[in-house]
């Protein structure tokens, strides 16, 4: 730990104490980043509004989905809740979107033929994939961007894509739990305005491939932190399982851990064998029994043999790349 990290941190808490900004009664903040000794960067308080929001709802209301950016103590930027492309990128065709008032009640009701689709190889196999993602996903198709979510935040949405390959080939997904509090993995959620939200990826393939624990999924981005000493790190896993998933009102000096993203992780040569396997979720831990966008659909999620993954914190983990080998 460095003499500057340690003054920035002392000059930190102080203007904090000095703000008003102390920790909930029912969440203890600890105060110097020698707390935390693992190989992520560590950043404190809000970030920096760059991007006011990328999404408006035409019918109803949607959480404002917006981008910004934090420096940590040794002047690195990063970009949170994380990059993306949305803006730019080729979007995935709706299954069940209500901003757009696409709401068929079954997969009968969706005209599958008009999906266009994104050629990888030329004389591969047609496959179409079924989505659900809580929030947002980036799909790659051995390292090419064939589409994203239409929908960064809320409403809950779910998609279908074509593409064309040849065995084997690799998936790769970015996943989003966006934020409301920027640079602190919370929403204004169930009575307090700093509680973290949850994530959640599923999906199924025309060519028998699912979601499941033999995928492999790693941690880029986690928040709230109240205590950097939560944090550890174990055969390629980054852990924050003993740290707190409670709300608070009084988060906004909350600690985010991150990592760099390898540039060239979405692409078929990318060594990824030091990843940890993905952890599996049921429904029930997802909270999708209500949500219209994934039970009309049901039967091409865990009615096709899927299960829900993401990395070992459904909760806290904001940034999570996905990889799987089909053979």
């Amino acid at each position: 730990m460095t003499q500057n990290k340690i003054q920035l941190m002392s000059l930190s808490t102080a203007l904090l104490l000095v703000a008003g900004c102390t920790p909930s009664a029912d969440i203890s903040a600890s105060t110097n980043l020698t707390d935390y000794t693992g190989t992520g960067s560590i950043t404190q308080g809000l970030a920096k509004t760059i991007e006011s929001n990328l999404f408006e709802c035409k019918n109803g209301r949607s959480r404002v989905a917006s981008i910004g950016e934090i420096t940590d103590s040794e002047g690195k930027v990063w970009t949170v809740p994380a990059t993306n492309h949305f803006m730019t990128a080729p979007k995935a065709v709706d299954l069940y979107e209500e901003c757009a008032n696409i709401t068929p009640q079954s997969l009968a009701d969706v005209d599958q033929a008009s999906v266009p689709v994104a050629v990888i190889d030329a004389d591969g196999e047609e496959i179409t994939g079924y989505i659900f993602a809580d929030n947002y996903f980036e799909l790659y198709i051995n390292g090419t961007l064939v589409a994203v979510d239409t929908v960064p935040f809320t409403p809950f949405n779910s998609s279908i894509v074509k593409f064309k390959v040849n065995k084997p080939y690799t998936i790769a997904v970015k996943v989003i739990d966006w934020e409301e509090n920027l640079g602190l993995g919370t929403e204004d959620n169930r009575g307090k305005a700093y509680h973290p939200g949850d994530g959640g990826f599923i999906a199924s393939f025309s060519d028998g491939t699912v979601t499941g624990p033999d995928w492999q999924a790693q941690t880029f981005y986690t928040a709230p932190i109240y205590d950097l000493s939560c944090l550890s790190e174990e055969n390629g896993k980054r852990l924050s399982t003993t740290c707190s998933t409670d709300g608070t009102d009084s988060g906004e000096n909350a600690y985010a851990a991150h990592w760099e993203v390898p540039s060239h992780w979405m692409k078929q040569e990318f060594d990824s064998t030091s990843w940890p396997q993905a952890s599996s979720y049921s429904e029930d831990d997802i909270g999708v029994n209500n949500k219209k966008s994934y039970m009309n659909f049901i039967d091409k999620f865990s009615g096709a043999g899927a299960s829900f993954i993401w990395s070992t914190n459904v909760v806290l983990d904001n940034e999570v790349l996905l990889r799987y080998e089909v053979k």
